[in-house]
């Protein structure tokens, strides 16, 4: 079976699969205008989804991981639940109207942006397929050294590491390059080589060691998209080795992340030892960990979509938090536009800006709604851009203020990187808008359009041209292109010119 990668999604399937979870919903007694809204939520998302051209553009990977992961995969599960969509909900029928006008004002801007992009990719193939395992090796090389220099030398605010780490996006694309390059130079018989399993396995252990749940899974996200991108031919083995990594992944290594943050540490040393200790015995962080989240469901302050615990599909979906948030915008007003100005003036590096505020506003809106304690000013709560910007300005930011920061957004990334199965950078700008999309807000687009995009640049520029030299170190000259000029050779069965008799 060779693994899909959508360009496009059926729109007569997908008035199908609506018109069936409309009719789920309305046998659960879910309230009919709120199904219709649903309804016309995934329709949208298609039609968006298509005019952004699939997974081909970084827009077409915007628009499916914000509707799948903050309301499409809520909403199945509520119905195999056997729950109505609209229960544990303030106000369900704001919500979900929140969430529809706002996908179909990202299909205005994914169209709108269609018509701005450049027809040619800014960044075009700057990495060919001759020097692309030398480019490989290169990122793997550099993301080891960042990730040393990271840890024994501290780098504050403003400092060249805190810098540089906002740059560094190598090991990821060690392993998007690696998986691509492997699956061309074997014929499609091979994803992985040897770079690509380092570059993973440091991502991964990272994650690990930082209990972060986007580091444990970005290393197999980076796989798949690469993979996908490339048609790539998947045995059953492989099949049944991907099921089973999933399993353990979402069974055991999600609540190991979500617990262990409890007992995080500003030492290394000390985030080792707890990390390996937790480790040890998975099972009981796991029965901990659904301990918490059904103390947490019986919290008069708490948000739950479902009934009961649901383990990682609480993660899976945006709805409470955000139903929460909008309601508290209609009962006590909009909090304005400075969290967008703030947001860009962030754009600022430190080292011009000594004093620059570092604000988490998901913190500020989680004290907001009334679900952290009033000391705690680190941690941090996700919320939809359309929930956001409802809370910002009202419909004013479902209309006008989310569109323009999305259409920016497309244009500015479609136009960098292209499509992506002709350059790898749009692959990890899809990697980014994995997270980024459903659960980063509103006000994370003015960092995307500044540090993230900035980001890619570097990744292009040095991938293309500093990289493939520091690889060649380690593996040799091999696959580096040189263009020479043809050999001069006679051309067979010419005609020689007739030699006259007079002489």
């Amino acid at each position: 079976m060779r693994l899909p990668y959508p360009e496009r999604i059926s729109l007569v399937g997908t008035f199908y699969f609506g018109l069936l979870l409309c009719g789920i919903q309305l046998a659960q007694g879910t309230d009919p205008i709120f199904s219709l809204a649903c309804f016309a939520f995934v329709l949208m998302a298609a039609l968006a989804f298509n005019v952004g051209g699939g997974f081909t553009r970084p827009s077409g990977g915007y628009v499916f991981f914000y509707s799948t992961l903050t309301v499409i995969i809520g909403l199945i599960w509520k119905a195999v639940l056997g729950e109505p969509a609209d229960s544990n909900l303030l106000n369900p029928l704001l919500t979900i109207s929140v969430f529809a006008f706002g996908i179909t004002m990202m299909f205005v801007s994914v169209y709108l942006s269609t018509k701005l992009t450049t027809k040619r990719a800014i960044l075009g193939r700057m990495v060919t397929d001759a020097n692309m395992q030398t480019a490989t090796v290169g990122c793997l090389v550099a993301g080891i050294l960042m990730m040393v220099v990271g840890t024994l030398v501290s780098g504050g605010n403003g400092s060249v590491i805190s810098a540089l780490n906002q740059l560094n996006r190598f090991f990821p694309m060690a392993i998007i390059l690696g998986v691509i390059h492997s699956i061309r130079r074997s014929g499609g018989t091979s994803s992985v080589n040897l770079p690509v399993l380092l570059a993973g396995a440091f991502t991964f252990g990272m994650g690990i060691l930082g209990f972060s749940k986007e580091g444990i899974i970005t290393p197999f996200l980076c796989w798949l998209i690469a993979a996908a991108s490339q048609r790539y031919k998947v045995s059953r083995f492989q099949i049944a080795g991907a099921l089973f990594g999933t399993f353990f992944l979402f069974q055991y290594l999600v609540p190991y992340a979500q617990y262990g943050r409890t007992f995080r540490a500003e030492s290394g040393s000390e985030n080792f030892e707890v990390s390996l200790s937790l480790l040890s015995n998975l099972g009981y962080v796991r029965e901990q960990y659904l301990a918490n989240s059904g103390d947490s469901y019986g919290d008069d302050n708490a948000f739950g979509y479902y009934n009961t615990p649901q383990g990682f599909f609480d993660r899976l979906e945006e709805f409470p938090l955000d139903d929460a948030l909008i309601e508290q915008t209609r009962q006590f007003g909009t909090k304005g536009f400075y969290p967008i100005i703030a947001s860009f003036q962030n754009l600022v590096p430190h080292f011009i800006w000594k004093d620059k505020p570092a604000i988490l506003w998901g913190n500020t809106y989680a004290h907001e709604i009334g679900i952290l304690a009033e000391e705690d000013e680190s941690t941090g709560i996700s919320f939809s851009p359309t929930a956001e910007a409802f809370h910002l300005m009202g419909w004013m930011g479902i209309f006008m203020v989310a569109p323009c920061l999305w259409l920016a957004l497309f244009t500015l990334f479609d136009s960098l990187c292209g499509d992506v199965r002709e350059s790898p950078w749009g692959l990890l700008a899809i990697v980014v808008f994995a997270h980024m999309a459903p659960e980063g807000g509103i006000t994370v687009i003015p960092y995307a359009l500044g540090y993230v995009a900035f980001g890619i640049i570097f990744a292009a520029v040095m991938g293309a041209y500093l990289m493939p030299i520091i690889g060649t170190f380690f593996i040799g000259p091999e696959g580096i292109s040189i263009r020479r000029g043809a050999p001069i050779r006679s051309i067979e069965n010419r005609l020689h010119p007739r030699v006259s008799s007079q002489i």
